[in-house]
């Protein structure tokens, strides 16, 4: 391995591999270092079998034929968060997940690997809501649009095509009285088709969030996740060196009377062996999410500052789904299912600035029932008494006889997820737990509580989901009513203008810069995060190579 990098970033996942995208095609050596295995290269023919080869920097090592036989498609194999291969955790999977500690109870579904999140994610790409940003981000909105159209060419993003489900869903909005968007800058609540980052090579056949493998190379890859997008784009430049099974525990600094505190290099652990050692370089860029980049800040014993690890959103999730009559949707439809499970995973969205997002959502049947039956801050739903005043009719956890009856309406089930636009709340944290350590450092405690206000807003979103179902013609609707430690879209825990500044460089560390969610300011009023993340990573860069690189 190459130890010479002018920057090193820490995370492969939405941020850290736009930014080594970004930087490579500038001519700057990069050193991209990634916790987690890497799937579809030969250098790693067997990633969750042994260690494999330290780093690769070609474009020729990639292989589509490893990365199909390392998809499987199943859904614990992918997924299942203590032995999956989308787990956070090392690539050994005889080895148990990393630790975090939830209080509150609940979990996050985030994994690490190149290509982070995003290769499990469903691949929706909107824009911020301008509202959320214009007169409330320390930069403006119109600044981001530039960046975004970088993101959206080089993805590509495009409107998703709609199977029955979403037909579905716009026929019960139109009913609803809900104007079509035709625009990517939302400005009045509507319906409209997903901006996706899935290519048109998609069969629709379902399973996006269990980790795609369609198409003919691994750059060719239906889903755009950054494994399949920025990775290649970054390898083809001959500047970037990818490093998986890397922990990186320690950030080093110096200081001297000209810079002050400023980033040298990192310390790091390979999960295989646990060899430890130490690389530097001009500038690091923390890319490793909302839990980890706080967390390697407070280990490494960083300034203190009273927003690291503070002001955590998660854009509290909710689930509504409706149940239909067969004879409905051949009326509505022409066919007698919509088949969940066919089609990209969320392919239509209603947007409402102000208040947040419902989009559809179709999965593979265990996750759907774990999704929709099986999460819930309502207990059980046969013990939760009926009320008139509500547009949902079975809400809470959903088991037993019941559980095995709605199944079987699986193939006429509708279910659509809530995100609100919660409040940045300085309560709401990522900490360090004081005495419990694994091999990495002290873990992480995560503590998320909900404001009235986000009650408010997540209850009027339930209640227009209902609506549009109830109006397409669903016979019963459910709704789950999440508790509020479901983490996904988990952000604002490193917010620019209290821990960065408008270039995204930390305050107090110079030379440290931040490329992930955990910088945003605040939700985007509730639209998912990634393309955001993506468009900042993007600026990020120049403003690096403006500032240190001439």
């Amino acid at each position: 391995m190459n130890n010479n990098a002018d920057v090193i970033i820490i995370g492969a996942g939405g941020g850290g591999a736009v930014a080594a995208k970004e930087l490579g095609e500038k001519g700057i050596k990069v050193l991209l270092i990634e916790a987690g295995p890497w799937y579809g290269n030969e250098k790693w023919p067997s990633p969750n079998a042994d260690h494999g080869a330290v780093s690769s920097s070609s474009y020729e090592d990639l292989s589509i034929d490893i990365l199909k036989k390392n998809f499987t498609d199943l859904e614990d194999d992918m997924n299942d968060f203590i032995s999956g291969k989308f787990r956070w955790g090392p690539a050994d999977r005889t080895l148990g997940p990393w630790p975090r500690n939830i209080p509150q109870r609940g979990y996050t579904w985030q994994n690490s690997g190149v290509g982070g999140s995003t290769l499990k994610y469903f691949a929706n790409s909107p824009r911020a809501f301008p509202q959320a940003v214009d007169n409330v981000w320390p930069i403006s909105y119109q600044e981001l649009v530039p960046y975004y159209e970088k993101v959206e060419a080089t993805l590509p993003v495009s409107t998703a095509p709609a199977t029955a489900k979403e037909d579905l869903f716009f026929y019960g909005a139109q009913e609803a009285g809900w104007q079509q968007l035709d625009s990517p800058d939302v400005t009045t609540p509507g319906y409209r088709q997903q901006p996706n980052a899935i290519i048109r090579s998609c069969t629709l056949r379902g399973h996006c969030v269990n980790g795609c493998h369609i198409g003919q190379t691994v750059d060719g890859v239906a889903k755009r996740s950054t494994l399949v997008s920025y990775v290649p784009l970054a390898l083809k430049t001959g500047n970037v060196e990818i490093r998986p099974n890397t922990f990186v525990t320690k950030i080093l600094t110096e200081e001297d009377g000209e810079e002050g505190l400023h980033a040298v290099g990192v310390l790091y652990r390979d999960t295989w062996t646990g060899e430890t050692g130490e690389i530097r370089a001009k500038v690091v860029v923390m890319a490793a999410g909302s839990v980890e980049t706080p967390r390697l800040w407070l280990n490494s014993q960083l300034p203190e500052n009273p927003w690291v690890g503070k002001g955590l959103i998660n854009h509290w999730f909710d689930c509504v789904a409706g149940i239909f009559e067969e004879n409905n949707l051949m009326d509505i439809l022409g066919v007698p299912d919509i088949k969940p499970y066919v089609g990209q995973n969320a392919a239509a969205r209603f947007d409402y600035p102000g208040l947040g997002v419902v989009q559809t959502f179709g999965l593979s049947p265990g996750i759907f029932a774990s999704m929709l039956y099986a999460t819930s801050d309502k207990g059980f739903s046969f013990m939760n008494k009926s009320d008139p005043q509500v547009p949902w009719d079975i809400e809470g956890l959903v088991v037993g006889e019941q559980l095995k009856e709605y199944m079987m309406d699986y193939p006429r089930t509708l279910g659509l997820l809530i995100f609100t636009d919660d409040d940045v709340n300085q309560n709401n944290t990522i900490t360090l737990d004081p005495i419990l350590k694994d091999e990495n450092g002290y873990i992480p405690v995560i503590n998320y509580n909900p404001s009235e206000l986000d009650v408010e807003k997540r209850d009027k979103l339930a209640v227009i989901a209902s609506d549009i179902l109830r109006k397409a013609g669903a016979k019963t609707i459910i709704r789950s009513n999440w508790l509020p430690n479901v983490f996904i879209h988990i952000q604002c825990t490193m917010r620019m203008g209290y821990v960065t500044d408008t270039n995204c460089e930390a305050l107090q560390v110079k030379k440290l810069y931040i490329a992930d969610n955990s910088v945003q300011y605040n939700g985007l009023g509730g639209p998912n995060p990634t393309l955001t993340t993506q468009a900042l990573a993007t600026r990020t860069v120049e403003k690096i190579i403006s500032k240190y690189f001439g």
